[in-house]
C-alpha cells in the first residue's frame, strides 16, 4: 500500500430535514493510527458516533466540517448545497489528498480525482469516519437550534419531518431556521399568504 496516497472520504448529513445548514465532512485517516469501529453512522448508536467522532478529531491526519446554509439551501437545491458543503470540507483539509472518495451518486467539483460510491459510508473507513462527523456536527448544532427555538423540538427529531414536526410548524410558523423550498414548508407559506 502506497502511504503517500492520501485519500480523503466525504459525506453529507441533513439532506432531508426541513431545518437547518447541510453538514458535509471530510476525513483522511491516519494509517499508522487505524480507527476501529467505523461503520455508517447511521447503524451506529449515538454513544458510539460521539466516541468515534472524538478518536477521529484525535487522531486523523486531516479532517474538517463545512456547511451550506439555509438560504444557500434555498436558492441552489439541496442536491447542490450538499455538494457545496463538500466542496468546501474538502478545501479546508489542512492536507491536500490525492483522490477523493464521496458517498452516494455524485461528487463534488474539487478539481482533485474523485469516485461516488453508493453506499460507501458501509464500505470504505474514510467514508464512515466523514459520516460520523458530519451526524455528530450536524446533531451538536439542532442542540444549540432547540436551545434557542425550543417550541420546535429540534432535540427530539432533529429536523425532519416526523408528525410532532410538521405540528409544531403549524402552530408556531416557520422560522428563520427552516428552508422555504421544501414541500411542507413551502406550503405552509403558502397556505398563510
Amino acid at each position: 500500500m502506497d502511504h503517500n496516497h492520501l485519500i480523503c472520504g466525504v459525506d453529507e448529513a441533513g439532506r432531508g430535514p426541513l431545518a437547518g445548514p447541510v453538514y458535509a465532512a471530510a476525513v483522511i485517516l491516519n494509517s499508522q493510527h487505524p480507527i476501529f469501529g467505523l461503520a455508517d453512522s447511521k447503524k451506529l448508536s449515538e454513544k458510539k458516533r460521539d466516541l468515534l467522532a472524538l478518536e477521529i478529531r484525535q487522531h486523523a491526519t486531516a479532517w474538517a466540517i463545512a456547511t451550506a446554509s439555509v438560504d444557500e439551501i434555498d436558492e441552489i437545491n439541496i442536491l447542490r448545497a450538499s455538494l457545496l458543503a463538500m466542496r468546501r470540507a474538502v478545501e479546508a483539509l489542512s492536507v491536500k489528498p490525492n483522490e477523493v472518495l464521496v458517498d452516494g451518486l455524485y461528487c463534488p467539483d474539487t478539481g482533485l480525482p474523485s469516485r461516488a460510491i453508493v453506499k460507501g459510508d458501509s464500505s470504505i473507513p474514510q467514508i464512515s469516519a466523514a459520516s460520523i462527523l458530519a451526524k455528530t456536527a450536524r446533531d451538536a448544532a439542532m442542540l444549540e437550534m432547540h436551545a434557542r427555538l425550543p417550541q420546535y423540538g429540534f432535540d427530539g427529531h432533529k429536523g425532519y419531518p416526523t408528525a410532532a414536526h410538521i405540528a409544531a410548524l403549524n402552530l408556531h410558523g416557520v422560522s428563520t431556521e427552516h428552508r422555504k423550498s421544501f414541500g411542507p414548508v413551502r406550503k405552509l407559506l403558502e397556505r398563510r399568504n
